[in-house]
């Protein structure tokens, strides 16, 4: 059925786009999502202590404002992630700002964390209970003089209403954010978010999104800062801001972060190093490029334990989730496999 309005829908553009994709989730226009495969054994998991139905899961950016998190949930994902969220609400970068790369099946963004801020969303969220397990993504105001302190401003609304919190330091689309992937800036990051969490007697999970323009030098040290603060799950990764070369399109050189197939190969690599790294014990989920049941099976292989998508779904449509599962659920009957679980980390090598 996307199929015969995906021409049409990519005449517009691709942030008005967007915003009629959200309104139409608001409004309950939900295409008929014949998922065959919910409930099934193969794909069943815990993330954070909770019972997930699937691996698979919205990542941030699509519901920036948690406007449709119980829509997407009835797409079929596993988990949801919203935001990025800053403390105060802020317009972002100026328009245009979404490029639609349609040859490479990939998208450039220069967004810059547009949102409705800390409070709104907030009282957005406590007012409409989530129906599956929810993240919330954080991260600072553009013009903020303390930056650290806004991620626990984030904390401080959201850690008694989310399941997991997301501490977002590699968007390259807000000036010296990934300055917090320095050895010394992180771990304080770390240790003050762990600090504030005793101070609000939480245990609420937290994440870190990294970049995937990091060094190897930079993924030992990040790995290392990561274990000894005992963060639940590392998300690998963000848009990049490289691998402009291979692209076909017009508009490759567009300033922002590029994310979608191209960024596959380079994401899976940097699975498969943080994956030898934490040994185990801190959860890895991959994003980048995942679009089909091959993909996230790749991601699986590499050692991540859930794979989270946005721009498989501009390309695929609103049925991805249940793509994903029969393909997936093929390739894992025809290997004899009983659960997803049971691939996890096993072809480390393909990705060296």
């Amino acid at each position: 059925m996307f199929s015969k309005f995906r021409s049409l829908i990519f005449k517009i553009d691709p942030e008005t786009a967007h915003n009629l994709a959200i309104k139409s989730l608001k409004l309950n226009i939900l295409p008929n999502i014949a998922d065959q495969n919910k409930g099934d054994p193969i794909f069943e998991t815990n993330l954070f202590g909770k019972n997930i139905d699937n691996p698979i899961g919205m990542a941030a950016g699509f519901d920036k404002n948690a406007e449709v998190y119980n829509p997407l949930f009835k797409l079929g994902f596993g988990f949801v992630e919203v935001g990025t969220v800053t403390p105060l609400e802020q317009y972002g970068n100026p328009k245009p700002r979404v490029f639609r790369l349609v040859e490479d099946q990939a998208l450039i963004n220069r967004l810059g964390f547009n949102n409705l801020g800390a409070e709104n969303i907030s009282h957005r969220i406590r007012s409409n209970s989530h129906k599956g397990l929810l993240g919330i993504n954080i991260g600072p105001n553009k013009d903020s003089e303390d930056r650290l302190n806004d991620y626990l401003i984030g904390l401080r609304n959201f850690y008694d209403i989310a399941d997991y919190i997301t501490v977002n330091i590699s968007s390259p689309n807000t000036e010296n954010l990934r300055a917090f992937h320095d050895e010394t800036k992180f771990d304080e990051l770390l240790n003050a978010i762990e600090k504030e969490k005793v101070k609000l007697k939480s245990k609420i999970p937290i994440v870190v999104k990294i970049s995937p323009d990091i060094s190897d030098e930079q993924i030992e040290l990040i790995s290392k800062i990561l274990i000894k603060h005992k963060v639940s799950a590392i998300i690998v990764s963000n848009t990049t801001a490289k691998n402009r070369e291979k692209l076909n399109n017009i508009l490759k050189h567009q300033k922002g972060g590029l994310s979608g197939k191209p960024l596959e190969e380079e994401a899976n690599k940097l699975i498969s190093k943080f994956y030898k790294l934490l040994k185990g014990k801190i959860e890895i989920i991959g994003v980048g490029g995942v679009d089909s049941g091959e993909s996230a099976y790749k991601k699986f292989q590499a050692g991540a334990s859930y794979v989270q998508l946005y721009t498989g779904m501009v390309f695929q449509g609103p049925n991805i989730v249940g793509k994903i599962k029969k393909e997936l659920k093929e390739i894992l009957i025809d290997e004899g496999i009983k659960n997803f679980k049971e691939i996890i980390g096993k072809k480390l090598t393909n990705w060296s």
